[in-house]
């Protein structure tokens, strides 16, 4: 149902770099780039992530509350990225662990702020 999510970035270059070099393990790569906006995506399809410097070129501001969630395939590939993601520089948010039965998560900040969960259901 979901065809891509957008979180805003004040540095679209480090934002490509980091989401590139993290989710280099699902085979992501940039599908489009307009210069001010980049969309990520996997081999697999799906719904994709898209990296953008505001449209009225004011300051990028995550929301409360809101959070990208990317489920990478299994519990040992959610560690995996997690502690890829603090290894790049990403904030903790919640090491990884089941937050209740039959879900896995962790959970960091980029750069901008953004939260990210990386999840496995089951």
């Amino acid at each position: 149902m979901i065809a891509y999510t957008t979180i805003g970035t004040a540095n679209i270059e480090s934002a490509k770099a980091f989401y590139l070099e993290l989710l280099a393990e699902l085979k992501a790569n940039i599908v489009m780039d307009t210069g001010r906006l980049a969309v990520i995506g996997t081999p697999a399809g799906g719904g994709m992530l898209a990296v953008c410097t505001p449209y009225d070129e004011g300051e990028p501001n995550p929301g409360n509350g809101n959070m990208i969630a990317i489920t990478p395939g299994s519990t040992e590939l959610v560690d995996q990225l997690y502690n890829k993601a603090i290894a790049l520089g990403a904030a903790d948010e919640g090491e990884p662990g089941e937050r209740m039965e039959g879900f896995y998560g962790a959970y960091c900040r980029d750069a901008d702020g953004n939260k990210v969960c990386f999840c496995h259901f089951g």
